[in-house]
């Protein structure tokens, strides 16, 4: 405000004219004008001489006389104010006078209080307010009452609100704004308008008495003078005197004010002690409420006390901003000189030999690295270096194109150009790896050892592209590790799912901001070798968005013929990829295109069985979670019953990772309970000690060692105990015998007998610690207390199916399971044979039951010509679970038996279930997932199945123990599945 009111003081020059001063005038005033005549350079003396009038009439044509005429009216006011004790207000009354201005307009200021002698320019955004303003400019009555406006009830003054509250102001009209408005103010002259910018020069104090006129608000106001005051009062002097102190100090560091002294002189008269107190609390930068307490304040003493708290408040104002500035400006000359220092040891370096810039050592750092490479390093590539660094060295370092080149030539060296890993061809060494990793799963193993094999053969390998396809949890991702380690290769891993942008498998262009190459680049940057096997999971889930199609940059990258010169568009050479073995993983092979699936060899890995299950949790989960949760195997023992069960009842999916959680579950509820009885297999440190101190002079040596280190001892359980039960006899006796188990695994080794002795007794102590802690055993009697209720519950729920009622095989992403197929009569009349389909069914299973109709229809007409079941009968098919999704053809044969069934009113075989596509001729075509249905059948506890005679082949390749014990039929037509469905009891036992 204060900035503006210098600018509006330069815009609106006034003419004055000098004059002689009041010699008692002169006097008066003389203390504080030699104070504070310092301040402004010299000039002060020649303006504390003399007083500058405000003329009115700024007219150029003005003569000497009126102006005299002026200065003797004035003289005479101000001789007439000093006899009655007043100072004198120095400014020229018009017609009318100032006194006579007993009405005004009253014009709200939002910001800060106006103070006489000061400028304000203030936006008048109400038309209204503004035309009564020029009205009175124009009739040469330019005052109006300058009132600070009220903050609103709750809010905070020293808060910034924006421009919302100046919104409401204006908004305001009549009473509304009268109580918004302080009832202190300042007259305050129009000296110009321009716009809805009105520029004010305040003159005197004005208190609001009576409202006059609502719209413009006109009001009443009474002309307010200072309280007498005493001017030779010793306190008022020495206040005013450091207020003078205080603004010499605030105008010395702040050059902001100096010009604000001359003007205000000018405007207003020269200083006294009121005049001191506005001038102070009007340069300050204090709250406007503070402001405004100043302006109300018409004792003089009180007024210079309030002004001499904010000058003081504007001078550590001042000194805290001289401090920031001078830290800025010494950190800032630190910085260069710094800088300075630095480019000149540079240089002198560079003269000496010393050292060299910055390019030449990024350049050497570059030539050597490619130095080791150049053998193998295509020609191609060498090429494209060097002219990079050619390149390089005549670029600036401040350019970006340098950076650009920089991180090019970084990726280019780094890269291992025809540097490759040393194979193993042994096929039993990659046996034995595979076997040890992995249960089951030989096709996978079989496929690797072949590689292997031929690799052997050739002496040397190519890159294959094989795919993993199978439900979730089966070992897909774990076996490329395992792979890996039997071929002696480095292991790379990453994952397409959900991955949308084309520049992660081929890069980005180098032209743009933070541009890297993809993600094939940055693996043989991270494995160092450039014949790693790369492992890319869920390529069935690749995404597809506006940077492209990610699953056709692949089709170059998974193509034996075209990675031979993969091309990274960051890189921008070609890259020889076809030593690197893919290995794919994905659920489901549909949904991956079939460009990208012709170039990939498929290896299915179905479900494991209950006996592979059971294997595997034994001999891989169970022993790694046991490892992991820090629990002994003499600790802990859980049944087979009980692994059984869970396997069964609790996770029936194809994976084994759901088992993996299931066990984990169990073996930390056992810490618990083991923790909770006093158990702690932390290694003893006076154990450790001796163990370090003895050194095992042959192999059984060693092996005594790790099993000390194995059998740590059991800690103390005392402090556990007094922790949470008061100390009793009972407890001590239970904490000696725990701590007979630091010596007790001791006598393990012929090593340890050696070195102590004394420990006759260790049989004893062991008996005592085996009372105290007992072993826990998890079996099928008490597995739901460590995993809850059964998950599962028996597929199977007809004993005997009833009429009507046929079981089905199906195929599901976590592996197979049993259905029914279930029809039943709804109603009976001549021509009513209709179909109703539920349970969620797809398109292509609604398509199997219209054609199940049809069949069955054409079959009881060959079987029972007299039968109009089919003609007469409102048939309602239902496939249980309601709440499943279903689809697929291969229900087709077993619905036709259901709906025969209850045609004819005969149940069909005990223990039958059946899958296959049937056509509308009879004819039975083969389906998908045999593994899985027949180890859903299994499960189910069923004896026959029926099968497509085209899936003979995939049945004979099951494992013989999936095919124990199991009756199966495999038909070309529907006739051969009716004869073995409706057959006797007695064809069935003979068969």
């Amino acid at each position: 405000m204060l900035r503006a009111a210098a600018a509006a003081a330069a815009v609106f020059p006034a003419r004055f004219t000098a004059a002689p001063a009041v010699a008692a005038a002169e006097e008066l005033r003389s203390p504080l004008l030699r104070v504070l005549g310092t301040l402004r350079g010299g000039r002060g003396s020649v303006l504390l001489g003399r007083r500058a009038r405000f003329c009115s009439n700024s007219s150029a044509s003005d003569s000497e006389a009126a102006a005299e005429a002026e200065a003797k009216a004035e003289d005479a006011a101000v001789a007439e104010g000093e006899a009655d004790g007043k100072a004198s207000s120095a400014i020229v009354p018009t017609n009318p006078k100032i006194e006579d201005y007993l009405s005004v307009v009253a014009l709200p200021l939002p910001h800060r209080p106006l103070f006489p002698g000061f400028y304000m320019p203030v936006y008048v955004k109400d038309q209204k307010l503004l035309q009564a303003l020029i009205e009175n400019r124009k009739r040469q009555a330019s005052y109006a009452g300058a009132f600070l406006v009220k903050d609103e009830e709750g809010t905070d003054p020293n808060i910034v609100t924006g421009s919302d509250s100046e919104k409401s102001i204006d908004d305001l009209k009549g009473k509304d704004l009268l109580k918004r408005l302080h009832e202190v103010g300042t007259l305050a002259q129009i000296t110009s308008i321009q716009g809805d910018q009105v520029v004010l020069l305040g003159h005197r104090r004005l208190r609001i008495t009576d409202m006059v006129e609502e719209d413009p608000l006109t009001v009443k106001v009474d002309h307010l003078k200072e309280n007498p005051y005493n001017k030779d009062d010793d306190v008022i002097k020495a206040t005013s005197f450091e207020v003078i102190s205080t603004l010499r100090e605030v105008l010395r560091a702040s050059s902001l004010w100096k010009d604000h002294v001359q003007t205000y002189t000018q405007h207003i008269g020269d200083f006294n002690y009121p005049r001191l107190a506005d001038f102070g609390a009007a340069i300050s930068g204090a709250n406007k409420l503070l402001c405004q307490e100043v302006l109300e304040e018409l004792d003089v003493y009180k007024r210079l006390k309030l002004t001499l708290e904010l000058v003081k408040k504007e001078m550590e104002i001042s000194k805290l901003q001289q401090s920031i500035a001078k830290a800025i400006e010494e950190k800032i000359s630190g910085d260069q000189r710094r800088y300075l220092l630095n480019e000149q040891l540079k240089a002198i370096k560079k003269e000496l030999g010393l050292e060299t810039d910055d390019k030449t050592a990024l350049s050497a750092k570059f030539r050597e690295r490619i130095e080791s490479k150049k053998d193998k390093c295509p020609p191609h590539v060498l090429q494209v270096i060097e002219e990079e660094l050619t390149k390089l060295q005549l670029l600036e370092a401040s350019s970006s194109e340098f950076n650009v080149t920089r991180n090019y030539l970084d990726w280019l060296t780094v890269l291992p150009w025809g540097n490759y890993s040393d194979e193993n061809f042994d096929v039993h060494h990659a046996q034995k790896i595979l076997d040890e990793d992995h249960y089951g799963l030989s096709d996978v193993k079989e496929r690797i050892l072949e590689f292997i094999a031929v690799g052997k053969l050739r002496g040397t390998s190519q890159g294959k592209i094989i795919c993993l396809s199978g439900p979730p949890g089966v070992g897909k991702t774990s076996i490329g590790r395992s792979i890996a380690r039997a071929l002696n290769r480095q292991f790379y891993r990453f994952s397409v799912g959900g991955l949308a942008d084309v520049a992660e498998i081929k890069g980005h262009r180098r032209t743009y901001v933070g541009a890297m190459p993809g993600k094939m680049v940055q693996c043989l940057k991270s494995v160092g070798t450039a014949n790693p096997l790369v492992l890319i999971d869920e390529i069935d889930k690749l995404g597809r968005g506006h940077s492209g199609d990610p699953a056709s940059a692949l089709l170059e990258l998974l193509d034996p013929e075209q990675n031979v010169n993969f091309l990274d568009h960051y890189l921008d050479v070609p890259i020889d990829l076809s030593k690197v073995l893919f290995v794919c993983t994905a659920n489901v092979i549909e949904m991956i295109p079939n460009p990208l699936l012709d170039r990939m060899e498929i290896i299915a890995i179905a479900g494991y069985i209950t006996d592979e299950k059971m294997h595997i949790a034994r001999d891989y989960l169970e022993k790694n979670t046991r490892e992991a949760c820090g629990i002994k195997p003499e600790q802990v023992e859980v049944t087979d019953a009980a692994l059984l069960a869970l396997i069964e009842n609790y996770c029936r999916e194809a994976g084994v990772r759901n088992l993996q959680k299931q066990i984990e579950k169990i073996y930390r509820k056992i810490a618990l309970q083991l923790v909770r009885q006093g158990v702690s297999n932390e290694p003893d440190k006076e154990d450790l000690s001796v163990t370090a101190n003895v050194e095992p002079s042959s192999g059984d040596g060693a092996i005594a060692k790790d099993e000390i280190l194995k059998d740590s001892a059991v800690e103390d359980a005392s402090v556990t105990n007094n922790g949470i039960n008061p100390p009793s006899e009972e407890a001590n006796e239970v904490n000696l015998a725990k701590e007979a188990v630091h010596e007790v695994h001791t006598t393990e080794t012929p090593k340890e007998d050696s070195i102590s002795e004394g420990k006759d007794t260790d049989g004893a102590k062991e008996d005592a610690v085996d009372k105290a802690i007992e072993k826990v055993v998890v079996d099928s009697s008490n597995l739901g207390d460590f995993v809850g209720k059964p998950v599962f519950q028996a597929e199977r729920i007809y004993e005997q199916t009833p009429i009507g009622v046929v079981m089905g095989l199906a195929w599901t992403a976590m592996g197979g399971s049993t259905l029914y197929i279930e029809t039943t009569k709804v109603e009976e009349g001549e021509g009513k044979g209709a179909l109703v389909l539920t349970g969620q069914l797809g398109d292509v299973m609604k398509e199997s039951a219209q054609i199940a109709q049809t069949v069955g229809r054409a079959i009881l007409l060959e079987k029972e010509p007299d039968n109009q079941f089919f003609a007469n009968s409102k048939l309602h098919l239902h496939v249980p679970a309601g709440a499943t999704p279903k689809d697929g053809p291969s229900a087709g044969c077993t619905m036709i038996t259901s709906m025969l069934s209850l045609a004819m009113g005969k149940p069909v075989k005990k223990d039958l279930a059946m899958t296959g596509e049937v056509t509308l001729t009879g004819r039975i075509l083969p389906i998908g997932g045999v593994k899985e249905k027949t180890i859903a059948a299994r499960r189910s506890g069923i004896k026959t199945l029926i099968f497509p005679a085209a899936n003979k082949r995939d049945f004979d390749e099951l494992a013989s123990n999936v095919k124990e014990g199991l009756e199966v039929h495999f038909v070309d037509t529907y006739s051969e599945i009716y004869d073995l469905a409706f057959q006797s009891d007695a064809g069935t036992e003979t068969s």
